[in-house]
């Protein structure tokens, strides 16, 4: 098995990566940074989010483990402190996995003839910062409002516990296929008027925002990264073909995930 080991630049991070890739080279693994069968990224759930974007072209073949150094996220399974019963876990390795929708964005940038696609594991966001965005949303290609406000953001199932929640979106289950659409600080008033609530959308729809061309000043960004800034015609989100697996050697629930990171420690009856 070839196992990639993707680590940020903490130096606690440096030293468990350290600790692991020698563990895992005297277990007779490959250290395979260009074609791994299995990612472990240590860090937090910002760094498998650029591990994911690293690998992003490879995920018909990879599985991501991720090791916190700090506390549980959503999307690492094990502690720092558990890197023996980690490589225990690859020696028994029989391919098991669960796998989470991902988010497809395709933009048509003003005076280009292809779209260019980008994948999101968490959100995708299109913001003004200096003036009022305007906006025109479709769903399936019927008008569904004219937005005007700061922003909105689209995420994915498991994205929904990032910023989308904290903007008032829903938190969704991972299993449900679908992408939610959620408004930034919109601008509602006897003139101006948009639904005020996160969307929930069906598998089988996409949503198209068509920014006001008359201004250009925009930004998007794809999870934490921000792509080179043009003019854009319009966005298209659906939910994309591909989708993010993990190695499913222990896998805390949802729900779970959920209550640890917004709720606390359970408390006694």
């Amino acid at each position: 098995m070839r196992v990639s080991v993707f680590y940020n630049s903490g130096k606690k991070s440096q030293q468990v990566a350290t600790k692991l890739i020698k563990k895992v080279v005297d277990c007779a693994f490959e250290i395979d940074d260009k074609n791994p069968d299995i990612v472990i990224s240590i860090g937090g759930d910002g760094t498998l989010l650029s591990a994911f974007h690293k690998f992003s072209t490879q995920l018909n073949q990879v599985r991501f483990v991720g090791v916190h150094t700090g506390h549980l996220g959503f999307y690492t399974d094990w502690r720092d402190y558990e890197i023996d019963d980690l490589v225990e876990s690859l020696k028994h390795d029989t391919g098991q996995q669960i796998s989470y929708p991902l988010l497809d964005v395709g933009v048509q940038y003003v005076g280009e003839r292809d779209q260019k696609h980008y994948l999101a594991l968490n959100e995708s966001t299109l913001k003004r910062v200096s003036a009022t965005m305007v906006t025109d949303v479709y769903i399936r290609d019927e008008l569904f409002e004219s937005f005007r406000g700061d922003g909105l953001c689209v995420s994915t199932p498991t994205g929904s516990t990032a910023y989308n929640k904290s903007i008032g979106g829903a938190v969704l289950h991972p299993r449900l296929e679908a992408i939610q659409l959620t408004e930034i600080a919109s601008l509602n008033n006897r003139v101006f008027r948009t639904l005020g609530s996160p969307v929930v959308i069906a598998p089988d729809e996409w949503i198209d925002i068509k920014p006001d061309q008359t201004a250009q000043d925009y930004i998007m960004t794809i999870d934490q990264f921000m792509p080179r800034q043009k003019p854009i015609e319009r966005i298209r989100y659906r939910i994309a073909d591909q989708r993010i697996a993990f190695a499913r050697y222990r896998h805390m629930h949802f729900w779970n995930r959920v209550e640890d990171a917004f709720i606390g420690e359970k408390q006694g009856s």
